[in-house]
C-alpha cells in the first residue's frame, strides 16, 4: 500500500516527499467491532494537516502515523460491515473522518462515515465532513439565523466559507462575505452566492459593512479567522459572533465593555465534541445538510486544480499555507473509473 508515514517531525513541507512510502502495511479490521476498511479515492485537506506534519498542532500524535483527516472512497471489498449498517462491501461509496487520509485504504468507524448522496464525485464528498457541520450547527442551531437578517461570512473564500455563506442564504439570511484578493472576492459572489464581497485588506472594511447595511450593521458574524474586534464596530445591536477558530494565527483578548455596549452575544462553536457533548444534534445537523445538497441549494466546493496523486500532497499543502486557494483542496489518491476527471473548474 502506498501511504506517507511520519517517523519524526519535519521542519518545512519540502521535506515530505521523502516521507512516501511504497511498502506501507496495509491496514486490519477486527471482524467483531464497529471499524470498515475504506478504499480511499480522495482525500480533502484542512490547515491543520500541514501543523501536524510540522509538529506544531495541539494534539501530537506517536510514531509512525499516516497524517490526514477526511476521505471519500468505497468500502472495500473485503472490509467486515457492523451491525446496523446495510453497506455493500466494493459498492458503497462513503466520506468522513478516518486518521490516516493520505494512504490507499484506510481503517474508519462507521460511525464517523455517511454514503455519498447520487451525483456527488469523491473530490466533492471528500471536503463534507469537517466543514459543513461545523457552518451548519454554527448558523442553524448556535447563531438561530432567521430570514431578512444580514450576516457577515468571514474568509467567504475558504472552506468552510463557501459552505456558511450558501447555508446562510438557504436560511433566507443576506450575506457579506470578506476575503483578501480580487479573485477571491469573485469567488465569494459568484460560486458562494453572497450578496456582497468586501476586501479584509481594506483597513476600513468594516465602514464598507455599514454602508451596505444601511448603518443597521450585521446581526450575525462567522470567524474562523480571530477577527472579533474589528467585527464589534459593525455588530448589529443584539449581534450575535460566532467564534469557530483562528486560522490568522492569533487568539483574541476582546474587551469585554464592546461586548456590553452593542448588547451582543459571543458564542464558541467546536463541532468535533458535540458526539460527546450532544450526540442528538448530530443526526439533525446531518439531516440539514443532505436536503441542501441533494435538493442543490447548496453545493460542495472544490479548488480549480484537483491535486493528482499521493505524491503531489506537498504541493497542495503548500498553496493551502500560501493562501492561493479557494474551497476545498483535494488530493485524488485514485481515479474513479465511473467517472473520469474533467478538469472543470467552479469559476
Amino acid at each position: 500500500m502506498h501511504a506517507y508515514i511520519m517517523d519524526a517531525d519535519i521542519k518545512q513541507l519540502s521535506e515530505l516527499p521523502g516521507k512516501l512510502r511504497r511498502d506501507a502495511p496495509a491496514p486490519s479490521v477486527d471482524a467483531d467491532g464497529t471499524e470498515v476498511l475504506v478504499d480511499v479515492y480522495s482525500a480533502s485537506l484542512n490547515l491543520f494537516d500541514q501543523l501536524q506534519v510540522r509538529g506544531k498542532y495541539q494534539i501530537k500524535k506517536p510514531f509512525p502515523y499516516i497524517p490526514g483527516t477526511e476521505i471519500a472512497g468505497v468500502i472495500s471489498a473485503n472490509s467486515p460491515i457492523p451491525d446496523g449498517c446495510n453497506w455493500v462491501p466494493g459498492k458503497t461509496r462513503v466520506f468522513g473522518s478516518a486518521n490516516g487520509s493520505y494512504a490507499e485504504q484506510v481503517v474508519a468507524e462507521s460511525s464517523s462515515l455517511q454514503e455519498i448522496p447520487e451525483g456527488m464525485s469523491f473530490e466533492e464528498a471528500s471536503g463534507l465532513y469537517v466543514t459543513w457541520p461545523t457552518s451548519y450547527a454554527a448558523l442553524r442551531f448556535r447563531a438561530n439565523v432567521q430570514p431578512g437578517e444580514w450576516v457577515l461570512i468571514h474568509a467567504g473564500a475558504g472552506g468552510v466559507g463557501l459552505c456558511a455563506i450558501q447555508i446562510a442564504k438557504a436560511l433566507g439570511a443576506k450575506v457579506i462575505a470578506t476575503a483578501g484578493s480580487d479573485e477571491k472576492l469573485k469567488v465569494c459572489t459568484e460560486v458562494g452566492g453572497a450578496d456582497h464581497a468586501v476586501n479584509y485588506r481594506d483597513k476600513e472594511w468594516f465602514k464598507k459593512v455599514k454602508e451596505i447595511t444601511e448603518d443597521h450593521g450585521v446581526d450575525v458574524v462567522y470567524d474562523p479567522v480571530g477577527m472579533i474586534l474589528p467585527s464589534l464596530k459593525c455588530i448589529a445591536w443584539n449581534g450575535r459572533i460566532l467564534v469557530i477558530g483562528f486560522a490568522a494565527g492569533d487568539i483574541e483578548k476582546v474587551p469585554a465593555n464592546l461586548v456590553l455596549l452593542k448588547q451582543c452575544t459571543l458564542m464558541g462553536v467546536f463541532w468535533g465534541l458535540n458526539t460527546v457533548k450532544d450526540p442528538e444534534q448530530v443526526p439533525k445537523v446531518w439531516d440539514g445538510i443532505m436536503e441542501l445538497l441533494t435538493s442543490k441549494k447548496a453545493k460542495a466546493v472544490v479548488y480549480k486544480k484537483v491535486y493528482d496523486g499521493l505524491d503531489q500532497l506537498t504541493p497542495a499543502l503548500e498553496a493551502l499555507m500560501a493562501r492561493e486557494t479557494w474551497g476545498k483542496v483535494v488530493l485524488r489518491v485514485r481515479a474513479d473509473p465511473q467517472n473520469p476527471p474533467k478538469g472543470k473548474s467552479n469559476l
